[in-house]
């Protein structure tokens, strides 16, 4: 369903993308924001399966500066290689690229964003410093508490596992605190990384809740 394509970043930087498309007519674009995985083959099919909502999914690779077209599995080895790329973050270049995936398909339509992990931290950021969104929704986003004190300029949207190793509730509940305007939902049993039905800790019974949730929440402000 989708394809390889290039995007240009403002600083001229050229990054790779996957781009799905619909069949029909879009409703409206999303960016989708890779875990620490790369744009593997979880993100491949994440877009694949908002094309089929009939949005255009496009998911810059934003570890190409450093690493480009990496891509990972899941297995202990691969996610400690994968670690490294998270180090020491360069959170501005990231969003450049990020800019460059939403300015591709701006024209489409409206632009929504939804993130993964690293990405989920990243959308929630885009949320309050990007131009050009509608709607952002992050999935446990372990860095959002560090920027829970940047105001979204769109709706806001953040899903989290309550069994999450990496993400302890007290920083759940700092993000609500401080961010009465976004919508934080979290999942019981759920561990990170629970909507990767790739990952060990895929969570059937949470994922079929937060899926259609997120849906519904762009197809309210996606319009």
């Amino acid at each position: 369903m989708g394809q390889d394509i290039k995007l240009t970043a403002s600083d001229n930087f050229q990054l790779g993308a996957y781009r799905a498309d619909p069949t029909g007519a879009p409703k409206g674009a999303v960016v989708v924001i890779q875990e620490i995985f790369g744009v593997n083959h979880h993100i491949r099919s994440v877009c694949d399966r908002l094309a089929g909502e009939s949005y255009v999914a496009i998911a810059p690779s934003i570890f190409d500066r450093t690493s480009p077209g990496f891509q990972s599995g899941y297995t202990p080895d691969e996610i400690a290689e994968a670690r490294k790329f998270v180090a020491n973050p360069d959170w501005a270049a990231m969003l450049r690229d990020t800019q460059a995936a939403i300015d591709a398909v701006k024209s489409v339509g409206p632009v929504g964003i939804i993130g993964f992990c690293l990405g989920g931290s990243i959308a929630f950021v885009a949320a309050t410093r990007l131009t050009g969104l509608k709607a952002a929704i992050g999935y446990y986003g372990g860095a959002v508490v560090r920027f829970a004190d940047e105001t979204p300029n769109v709706p806001t949207q953040l899903h989290f596992g309550e069994k999450d190793a990496g993400i302890p509730l007290t920083d759940v509940e700092t993000v609500k605190a401080k961010r009465p305007d976004v919508e934080v939902f979290t999942y019981p049993g759920a561990q990170h990384g629970f909507h990767c039905d790739e990952r060990p800790s895929y969570d059937k019974a949470s994922s079929e809740i937060a899926w259609p949730r997120s849906m519904a929440f762009f197809a309210k402000h996606l319009k």
